[in-house]
């Protein structure tokens, strides 16, 4: 095979009419001026040719659902690898992508825990044990005389598919009935499951009534039924069986019994652990209260009352209805003034010198106590009637609830934030998940650590002072291994401030990208062609040897690494460099210079090469700009990890936020600054970070 790609006749977008040979299994850089045509050689000829051809040795079913290719304006490309784009596009912005699903780490972190966690109770915080069947016949003895229940073993539990085999097996078995997806049903009957859809089926082993025994026979023959049912139950169920208590037919309830699992302090079961238990993504695993977002939408009164020196009748309160006087007539608007005129809460006064008591009832209502409310028809006739008063936030929460306007979705929610949900705190997970600890840690507080901490925790539980005993090291010796390789991809490519738990909608593109290219590197794939563009930006220069001693370890493996690049240090590096100009737009598109980093340097023409070598210099400014006199002072910064700090940047000067990757340089000027002054400025509704 020849050791080289041979592109002739490259005329994409401002390449005129180039041929370049680049040679195979190195790492080759790809500069020059911003708009020389650099991306047009690297993604829009090479990449998208090397795509196309391989979408085309695909058969024609599966290239129906890729769409047609078209082929870049070049006479021909040889030597060419399957290839791999990594740019610095964004990465999802679904609120439930994180680094750690993104990076599949979190996926073996689930494994981990499923297999070598120990669990506890989340009531009482003991730690979990199996229950016999003995215990769990007591345990139904005791229930209260006249409660009717049935006793069902789980057979399917939210798996997809008809289940046909299923239901004839457990109609073979002798069981007459089943509950399926919620509801009983004989298994005599016709019953069709959606192929797509989860489904859970229960058989029905027995139907029972805690009674009152007028002999101790009849109650030897009792528990000797239930015994005999449980034992069943147990048997079919894999160890798990269901109480159905039906006492109340409106308000059935569900009670898990598991030779596995269960707490004897809180008499709680709790369900089989699976890695779907930590999945935030899974009802099984999932807070019901957020259903997996860490968060909920709630109106922010800082956003609903901009300006508290204003008075209600003002307009304090920022939303239409509730704006003053001007909308007397409205509804919500004779409610407010109704509950004012009952409680005695002065709506000529400043908001902010309300008593908190009379901010309560116009914020969160009367909680049912009715206020008179008067109406005046067209023809000026009054009726007064009574309605409990629900208050601004309570409505405006409840409408964006129910309203299918979308234009009044959106307006309700730019006075809405997201707030930690009340019951998960954040973490996203069911009580029983989070109950669940390796040395004393559970799930959730590892993936709030920067991922270098996690990886010296991972590297504890697989060494000699291992908190594991010997069954859940040998239970969790790959896992560990692969979570070593993994953390220790992004540690090499500069991203070990980052948490596992960090959002993957708030990464920068130079992040996203190396967090691509660490999933690349676990691949373990030869003879690729892999297209970066620009993986250095935004990493310091303390991390920039990290990332190219990774990218020489993926050149090492057999593959070629062309990298778009205007770093020095990335440009020193590399084994071949093609440098394009000799201007941008339609003054580039040309091969100025080719060859290693010594040829660039001597080349008189390659303006790449002057700078490199000194010939060329950007002259430092004898003189700096004095500037107003003024400044702008950020007081108790103290969002994500920034420590409580104290900033002055100075006004009409140019001025350089810097530091390491991750020490916060973004959180102070985006999430704090820019949203400070939005909101203060032009009235934007943001949430900046925590200050004073």
């Amino acid at each position: 095979m020849e050791k080289k790609i041979r592109v002739v006749g490259a005329k994409v977008h401002n390449l005129k009419n180039i041929t370049v040979e680049i040679p195979r299994d190195k790492f080759v850089v790809i500069t020059g001026l911003s708009g020389s045509g650099k991306s047009s050689l690297a993604f829009d000829t090479i990449f998208a040719e090397g795509q196309r051809r391989y979408v085309e040795s695909l058969s024609s079913y599966a290239r129906q659902f890729l769409g047609q290719m078209d082929k870049p304006d070049v006479e021909y490309i040889e030597g060419l690898s399957p290839a791999v784009s990594i740019d610095q596009r964004g990465t999802s912005q679904n609120p439930r992508s994180t680094v750690g699903t993104v990076t599949e780490i979190y996926d073996y972190l689930r494994l981990l825990y499923a297999r070598a966690g120990i669990p506890h109770c989340p009531e009482c915080g003991r730690e979990v044990t199996t229950q016999s069947a003995q215990e769990i016949v007591d345990h139904i003895e005791s229930l209260p005389p006249g409660t009717r229940f049935n006793i069902l073993a789980p057979v399917i539990r939210g798996r997809k598919g008809e289940h046909q085999g299923i239901l004839e097996e457990i109609e073979k078995s002798g069981f007459v009935r089943a509950r399926i997806n919620g509801k009983i049903r004989r298994l005599e009957e016709d019953i069709s499951l959606e192929r797509y859809q989860q489904h859970t089926i229960e058989a029905v082993v027995d139907r029972l009534v805690i009674q009152q025994f007028e002999s101790e026979e009849e109650k030897n023959n009792f528990r000797s039924r239930l015994t005999d049912s449980v034992e069943t139950a147990l048997k079919y169920g894999d160890g798990y069986l269901i109480i159905y208590d039906v006492t109340d037919p409106e308000n059935p309830v569900d009670t898990n019994y598991s030779e596995h699992l269960a707490c004897p302090v809180c008499d709680l079961s709790f369900p089989e652990i699976e890695p779907r238990t930590f999945s935030f993504n899974t009802p099984h695993g999932a807070c019901p209260t957020c259903e997996g977002i860490g968060t909920k939408l709630e109106v922010d009164v800082n956003l609903l009352v901009p300006d508290r020196s204003l008075t209600i009748n003002e307009g304090a309160i920022d939303a239409q209805e509730w704006g003053g006087p001007k909308a007397q007539g409205g509804y919500y608007w004779r409610a407010l003034e109704g509950a004012a005129d009952l409680f005695n809460i002065d709506l000529d006064r400043p908001y902010q010198d309300l008593p908190s008591e009379n901010l309560d009832i116009v914020l969160y209502g009367t909680r049912g106590d009715e206020v008179p409310l008067t109406y005046v028809d067209k023809e000026g006739r009054e009726y007064e009637f009574f309605r409990a008063f629900e208050g601004v936030i309570n409505n405006l929460e409840r409408r964006f609830k129910e309203t299918h306007s979308e234009y009044m979705r959106n307006r309700i929610m730019g006075y809405m934030n997201d707030h930690p949900c009340p019951d998960c705190g954040g973490a996203r997970l069911r009580p029983e998940a989070l109950a669940v600890t390796i040395d004393e840690n559970n799930i959730v507080e590892i993936s709030a650590w920067p991922i270098k901490k996690a990886l010296q925790w991972i590297n504890r539980l697989g060494g000699s002072d291992s908190p594991l005993n010997e069954r859940q090291q040998i239970i969790a010796d790959r896992v560990i291994r692969e979570l070593t390789e993994r953390l220790g991809f992004l540690v090499n490519v500069g991203l070990d401030y980052l948490t596992l738990n960090r959002s993957a909608g708030t990464l920068s593109g130079g992040e996203a990208q190396r967090i691509r290219l660490a999933t690349q590197i676990g691949s373990h794939l030869m003879g690729v062609l892999y297209v970066l563009d620009e993986p250095s930006i935004g990493l310091h220069p303390r991390d920039n040897g990290k990332l190219l001693r990774t990218l020489e370890g993926l050149r090492d493996l057999g593959n070629t690494v062309m990298v778009v690049e205007h770093d020095a240090e990335t440009i020193e590096t590399a084994d071949w460099i093609l440098d394009l100009g000799p201007g941008a737009g339609e003054h580039g598109g040309e091969v100025v210079a080719q060859g290693t980093y010594e040829d660039i340097l001597k080349h008189p023409d390659s303006l790449t090469g002057a700078y490199l070598s000194g010939r060329l210099k950007v002259p430092v400014p004898k003189q700096r700009r004095t500037g107003s006199g003024k400044a702008i002072q950020i007081l108790g910064a103290r969002e994500h990890n920034l420590k409580n700090i104290d900033v002055s940047i100075p006004l009409g000067r140019l001025v350089c936020i810097t530091g390491v990757s991750g020490s916060g340089k973004s959180t102070l000027m985006i999430e704090i600054l820019y949203k400070a002054l939005a909101r203060e400025l032009n009235r934007a509704k943001t949430k900046p970070g925590d200050h004073d």
